[in-house]
């Protein structure tokens, strides 16, 4: 039974389904779904196509679907099949109906729209895209949070998933041999946050990134004495700053976004 369908059905991109779906599989051991992905899921002849696919394949079907009748015949398939079929949005559509004292509006796609908060988005992925590795060091100043590291620590990952959220973002590498940019040193306004990991760890994540480029791995980028020292003198450089650092030796970008946003809020906040 670790083997099973599971259908994702939306009315927008499936961004939110994706997410849940993940959150709740990654709690059963040895759970290997094969997801079928529904997007802009908007009237019922896609949910006729949808329901074809569940009867082919059955089992259990998450939806995110707003608009009543193409709930309504979703729903009703899912029982002529015998196949659980969960609205996961509806628990959060009761409560804030009763707190705010209104029903939702049931649009599909509406958190999509082209709004303020969607252009800051883009315009937050340009300045990430533009401040990658020490690029653009004269406009600095206008970032919201700058990251700082040797290189293979997740910077450019993290920084491109900060600037989906709306955030500005600018990341910079510590150099062996290299002092920190001026720019960098005499930074005030930007959130400044060191990044770190596990010596071991880089070793082999740097041998990878060598081995993907073809290039000789025979040099002092993957030794792991100069990796010690390396990661050592970082540390130096954020202690003699005082920015705060994160390991991200056993996180994922997600918990390492996080972890910044934390850091990012309290700061905004004080």
């Amino acid at each position: 039974m670790n083997k099973f369908h599971l259908h994702l059905v939306s009315d927008a991109t499936g961004e939110t389904l994706i997410g849940l779906a993940q959150a709740v599989i990654s709690q059963f051991d040895g759970a290997e779904p094969t997801q079928h992905l529904w997007m802009l899921v908007r009237n019922t002849d896609q949910v006729d196509k949808v329901l074809a696919e569940v009867g082919a394949n059955p089992g259990i079907v998450l939806f995110t679907l707003v608009d009543v009748d193409v709930r309504e015949v979703l729903n009703t398939g899912c029982r002529r099949l015998q196949v659980p079929c969960i609205p996961v949005l509806d628990p959060l559509f009761a409560a804030f109906s009763q707190f705010l004292g209104q029903q939702p509006r049931h649009l599909p796609g509406i958190q999509h729209a082209l709004d303020s908060n969607y252009f800051d988005r883009i315009a937050a992925m340009g300045f990430c895209l533009s401040h990658d590795d020490g690029q653009s060091l004269e406009t600095l100043r206008e970032a919201d949070i700058v990251l700082v590291g040797v290189s293979r620590t997740s910077k450019t990952p993290t920084s491109v998933y900060l600037a989906n959220r709306g955030l500005k973002v600018a990341n910079i590498p510590l150099v062996p041999g290299v002092p920190e940019p001026s720019e960098l040193a005499s930074l005030d306004g930007p959130v400044v946050i060191g990044l770190t990991t596990n010596p071991d760890r880089l070793v082999q994540l740097r041998l990878n990134r060598l081995s993907a480029l073809n290039q000789d791995e025979e040099t002092d980028y993957v030794s792991l004495e100069s990796i010690r020292e390396e990661v050592a003198q970082a540390r130096r450089i954020y202690a003699q700053h005082e920015w705060p650092v994160i390991d991200v030796t056993r996180r994922s970008i997600e918990e390492t976004a996080a972890a910044i946003l934390n850091i990012y809020n309290e700061r905004q906040s004080a």
